[in-house]
């Protein structure tokens, strides 16, 4: 995140880059992320390909040999990884030094290796201790993705104890693709490796911060690693340092309830401030930006960390302490004084007295454990993506992207006090079997706001469940979770555009013609750079068919994005009339506004008619752009719930081309009043 070499990247997993200076605020010289790699001489390619054709050929083999035994078959990830990295380093040119044509082999030699075990019923990296490297299949787009761990030791996989999981987050190293993450994974066990304790190196998608498509990386990772190793889901702890200090305050603001301690160094923690002051950028943000910055702007979210004990870290002269520093501004209008290790004279690294103390203070926070049922409960959130703390969920927001905050506590053995739910229009609250204190034998008291309400008894297994609607007349008690059913914002279904690339997606191309020749050039430019930015930032290869190949099975898994225009679509065509914005042969009708359709286009997320479980997209990938490369704080969503493109502004590296309208559907996914 430094313009200059810094060598404490290397301790946060990162080779050291160039990265983040004064040029990098001029949008007409972006620079490549990643950056072109160095040219394969001829007979090293020849050498790396024709391995790498054997590695290919022997895991088409062993999905043919284990087709039968699903369980096996579920581990050719851990011998992909490798082909992969391999295939992607010499396909996109991006070797960055000679000395990774050597690191290339051995990964071909160790994932052939892998092959060889896993066909003959052998699987041993499966009960290694040391420095371990694993691999998944996304369900985002379907691709293998690794993630890097170090099993201490004292692992036993005979025995029966669980174990405490540190999440470590990577710092930016633009050069460090799938090829370098691997070896460094191999080779560098990290800046912290605590006695006793499993690390888990996520890749999260290479170089985005740990968001969208990385954040649910790190969520996968997870999972996976917990089928195979004893974690102790009370003592999960989240760190990184530099980019990997801001992915852990997004981590530990939207997830506060499923770690035990939340440990970011340096880094940044929210966008518009860190911009201004690190980057020397000049802002100029459009009124529906300013409201996605609420997304990643930790500084939003900060009485969220009342239900996290965290550590921050950082160099009393690195310019990247103005992220716990704006943190603990956050947090003391919340009532909260932030535990702030400063490094003396320190720059962008850990001091090593530091790094003593923060050990110190994690141990003795995980040797506690998570509480899972807090007697109080402070929580705000700003959309329905993020909806839960502890035994609280938020069901329905009166409105999007406006601060919802609920403040809920126990009191006594019959008595739930829920002192205020702005913004929201539904919640639910629930304590699991074995976890709820109230007394079993009174029939507990509910009061919400202004309202006194009889709730439902506590269960003899002491679980119970109160769902919660506000109605005219107040607050009341329902026998089931609102929203229900229907066109309404709902948790993972409530947008922006973004949000859709976050769970499973297929790219559907037109097979027809397009109304307007303008309309349809645009369409494929942007869906081929839909597509290779995907796989150039996300590290996948999204799934692509025709609008003739998708089938209901695909309807009923996969949000859709739908390119083209209801001329040439066939899928668009069809849900054409269902959708809030009017799009004919002549015009694009926004409520009052219309935009002629030789000369505009639109983009649009809506829940899809065929299957409102899922969404539909219409013409956009993510929506930041390689302008957005270029520094982590800038990789945030650009565009709302809907958008009307004016194709006679070209695209650029920040936008798809003029916006003249754009916005937020409504609670109702309806359209809503314009805004400025």
């Amino acid at each position: 995140m430094r313009r200059h070499i810094i060598p404490a990247l290397i301790l946060s997993g990162s080779l050291p880059t160039f990265a983040d200076g004064p040029a990098d605020n001029n949008p007409t010289t972006v620079r490549r992320v990643p950056p072109p790699g160095i040219e394969v001489p001829e007979v090293e390619r020849m050498e790396l390909e024709a391995v790498l054709a054997t590695l290919q050929g022997e895991i088409r083999a062993l999905r043919r040999q284990l087709k039968v035994q699903p369980h096996r078959l579920s581990l050719l990830p851990d011998i992909e990884i490798f082909s992969k990295a391999v295939a992607y380093a010499l396909r996109y040119r991006e070797f960055q030094k000679p000395n990774e044509f050597k690191i290339a082999r051995a990964h071909l030699e160790r994932g052939r290796e892998r092959a060889r075990q896993l066909a003959a019923g052998e699987t041993p990296w499966l009960t290694q201790t040391g420095l371990v490297v694993r691999g998944f299949r996304s369900q985002i787009d379907g691709s293998v993705q690794p993630y890097g761990l170090v099993i201490p030791e004292s692992y036993s996989f005979e025995g029966a104890r669980k174990h405490r999981l540190d999440f470590w987050f990577h710092g930016r190293g633009e050069r460090t693709v799938e090829l370098g993450f691997l070896h460094q994974r191999l080779t560098n066990r990290g800046p912290f490796a605590p006695a006793d304790t499993i690390v888990l190196h996520p890749f999260a998608r290479y170089s985005n911060g740990n968001k969208f498509a990385g954040e649910i990386d790190c969520l996968e990772a997870l999972e996976h690693a917990k089928q195979f190793y004893r974690i102790d889901p009370e003592r999960i702890l989240v760190r990184g340092f530099s980019m990997g200090g801001a992915a852990c305050w997004n981590f530990a603001v939207h997830y506060a309830d499923r770690w035990c301690a939340a440990n970011p160094g340096a880094g940044y923690s929210e966008t518009p401030e860190f911009l201004r002051t690190f980057q020397g950028e000049t802002l100029t943000p459009t009124w529906y930006q300013r409201k996605l910055w609420h997304m990643h702007d930790c500084t939003d979210w900060a009485v969220n960390l009342a239900q996290l004990p965290t550590v921050a870290y950082s160099g009393e002269i690195d310019r990247q302490k103005q992220a716990a520093d704006i943190m603990a501004v956050a947090m003391k209008k919340e009532g909260l004084t932030l535990r702030h290790i400063i490094g003396s004279k320190t720059a962008h690294k850990i001091h090593p007295d530091s790094k003593i103390e923060i050990e110190e203070r994690l141990d003795a926070i995980a040797a506690r454990g998570r509480d899972t049922v807090p007697t109080t409960v402070r929580f705000t959130t700003w959309t329905l993506r993020y909806n839960r703390m502890h035994w609280i969920t938020v069901d329905q927001l009166a409105e999007h992207w406006s601060r919802a905050r609920i403040e809920a506590r126990i009191e006594g053995a019959s008595r739930v006090v829920v002192e205020t739910a702005e913004n929201i229009k539904a919640f639910t609250l629930h304590m699991p079997a074995g976890s709820c204190p109230l007394d079993p034998t009174v029939p507990p008291l509910l009061v919400i706001e202004k309202s006194v309400l009889r709730a439902p008894p506590v269960f003899s297994d002491r679980s119970w469940t109160a769902h919660c609607r506000k109605e005219k007349g107040g607050w009341v008690v329902s026998s089931e979770p609102a929203p229900g059913k229907g066109l309404v914002k709902r948790h993972r279904l409530q947008g922006p555009i973004d949000d859709a690339f976050l769970d499973s997606f297929v790219m559907v191309t037109p097979t027809g013609e397009a109304w307007h020749k303008a309309v349809g050039d645009w369409c494929d430019a942007e869906f081929k750079h839909a597509t290779a930015q995907w796989r150039q930032q996300f590290r996948g290869d999204a799934r692509v068919k025709t609008d003739a190949e998708i089938s209901e099975q695909d309807i009923a898994k996969h949000n859709l994005v739908l390119w083209g225009d209801p001329g040439s679509n066939r899928l668009l065509k069809s849900i054409a009339a269902e959708l809030p914005i009017k799009w004919t042969r002549d015009t694009i009708t926004v409520g009052a506004q219309t935009f002629p359709s030789e000369s505009h286009a639109l983009i649009l997320i809506f829940p899809n008619p065929r299957n409102p479980e899922r969404y539909v997209v219409l013409n956009s990938g993510f929506t930041y752009r390689e302008y957005d490369y270029l520094n982590n704080a800038r990789q945030v969503s650009k565009l709302p719930d809907w958008a009307v493109v004016d194709l006679t502004s070209p695209p650029t590296t920040q936008v798809p081309g003029a916006i003249p309208a754009a916005g937020f559907f409504t609670e109702i996914w309806g359209l809503a009043p314009p805004s400025r």
